[in-house]
């Protein structure tokens, strides 16, 4: 069970990534913007709602633990970034994802004025 357990949270890093920075991949593969917008929307139910995540449900039925801190809270806060600044991370995640849809939309615009 171990094993899996560190495949899922290594499925859950590579997936908080793809959240984060997956808009940027429409610039180039403008039909991926269609796979990532449910992960962004999760992403952000999970974020402001405080919706409970799969992956960490699952990593810590693997682990035989009860459930406790989330992901980010787990192996990011302060590890990645200082302790206590959970809310600015989020923050500057989400204006990420703001600037890839904008991009991604701004590239479609040109894109079509181009054909027509």
């Amino acid at each position: 069970m171990a094993v899996l357990a560190e495949l899922t949270m290594a499925v859950h890093f590579a997936v908080l990534a793809y959240i984060v920075l997956g808009a940027f991949l429409a610039w180039r593969w403008p039909r991926s913007i269609f796979v990532h917008l449910p992960f962004a929307l999760w992403g952000l139910g999970i974020a402001t709602l405080g919706f409970g995540c799969p992956l960490t449900l699952l990593e810590d039925a693997l682990r035989d633990r009860e459930t406790g801190p989330g992901f980010i809270e787990r192996y990011l806060d302060g590890v990645l970034y200082p302790d206590g600044y959970l809310a600015l991370t989020r923050v500057l995640a989400a204006a990420l994802v703001v600037t890839g849809y904008t991009g991604t939309v701004l590239r479609w615009h040109r894109g079509r004025q181009h054909v027509g």
